[in-house]
């Protein structure tokens, strides 16, 4: 482990981290895409400039390109890679724009959802190795405040029992922090157990910029609460792959749940939308994690692949999502949308996306040290 990663640990962390994601999910839509007889015109790994490449029997052109930043496969009737559909190839055999409506809306959502089942893999292959985790039922008990603890102030006493967090069941320590720290600065509703008596408590979070020890920096929520700190010894019970599975899925479901709180926060303002990082943060977090060793580095990899699933679901023109909507549109109308307002939508989708990638851009850019000074950050 390093307290200050390498540099080049930075620069191989980027592609080890999206190498791999991107791959399995524009492979996803080229394999379900030959399924169905789609044929396959080039499979890209970044964007720009061919640095490599090759062409196989199929016709398909295999390469590597310049920017590390995504990849695409580009169908036959597609006029680019983001899958704009060409009239000329319409009525030809093979092209994407052929293939019947549940085909296309398949070959779209299987990159996404490629993305989501690797995610779920390697958190079922963690449980099925290290074994469910286990925690004292004591570890919900308020043991000692912090220096300030609003959860003293509004009542709560050393010895209550909380049990839910705004009305979401709280069976550990570790479950009270995660239902916290996404709400800094808000009131949330606190139950607790005090001897036979349920009590509720509205409690004012604190907002705290926390540091991860590698300067990356972040609001969250804390109530100046603490159990005692025998009650957080972990037993990891066994557990077979199969029970392995759901396990992985809820642990998706509730990650993908404080995505959408996270995102949601940053529209309405309750979060600086300076929390939000693109990829020279994403390069500098992965070089972190690969300088702790293997697993933290592919808890990281579950995490940007179960993001990549959510993103690119999301209903906005030039993502899969859009394409989804779309879809769903021509289903309903049992015609396409027309060409006009597919154009407009597409430039509308990919301007959003743009914008979203210079802000992000601009955060990564001046969170580093140099740099930041001069925004007064």
């Amino acid at each position: 482990m390093f307290e200050t990663p390498p540099f080049w640990m930075y620069i191989i962390g980027f592609p080890l981290l999206l190498g791999p994601l991107v791959t399995v999910h524009e492979l996803g839509h080229y394999l379900v895409g030959r399924w169905f007889g789609v044929h396959a015109e080039a499979f890209s790994i970044g964007f720009g400039k061919e640095l490599f490449g090759w062409t196989d029997r199929r016709g398909t052109r295999w390469r590597v390109s310049a920017l590390p930043l995504g990849g695409y496969v580009q169908f036959k009737g597609d006029m680019n890679p983001a899958s704009v559909p060409d009239g000329e190839a319409r009525i030809e055999e093979g092209s994407f724009q052929t293939a019947n409506l549940w085909k296309r809306a398949l070959i779209v959502a299987a990159g996404p959802v490629t993305n989501l089942l690797v995610a779920v893999a390697i958190l079922a292959g963690f449980f099925a190795i290290l074994g469910k985790p286990s925690y004292s039922e004591a570890s919900t008990t308020v043991a000692v405040f912090g220096e300030e603890s609003p959860a003293r102030e509004a009542g709560i006493e050393i010895g209550d029992k909380i049990v839910a967090i705004d009305g979401t069941p709280t069976q550990t320590f570790d479950q009270i922090v995660e239902n916290v720290a996404l709400y800094p600065d808000q009131n949330l509703s606190v139950s607790v157990l005090r001897g036979d008596r349920s009590l509720t408590f509205d409690v004012r979070t604190l907002r705290v910029n926390d540091d991860d020890g590698f300067g990356n920096k972040g609001d969250k929520g804390m109530i100046g609460v603490g159990p005692d700190p025998n009650s957080l010894d972990v037993i990891w019970e066994p557990v077979s792959l199969l029970a392995s599975v759901p396990m992985a899925i809820d642990r998706c479901i509730k990650i993908t749940q404080m995505m959408i709180t996270g995102i949601k926060q940053v529209v309405i303002g309750q979060r600086s939308i300076k929390e939000l990082g693109g990829p020279v943060k994403i390069g500098k977090v992965a070089g972190e994690r690969l300088s702790l060793g293997p697993v933290p580095f592919i808890e990281l990899l579950a995490l940007i692949s179960l993001n990549l699933a959510f993103i690119n679901f999301l209903p906005i023109p030039a993502l899969d999502g859009g394409h989804l909507a779309f879809y769903a549109v021509e289903a309903v109308r049992r015609k396409p949308v027309g060409p006009q307002a597919t154009e407009w939508a597409y430039r509308t989708g990919i301007a959003l996306v743009l914008t979203f990638m210079v802000v992000v851009t601009f955060n990564d850019v001046t969170s580093l040290p140099l740099i930041g000074g001069l925004f007064g950050s």
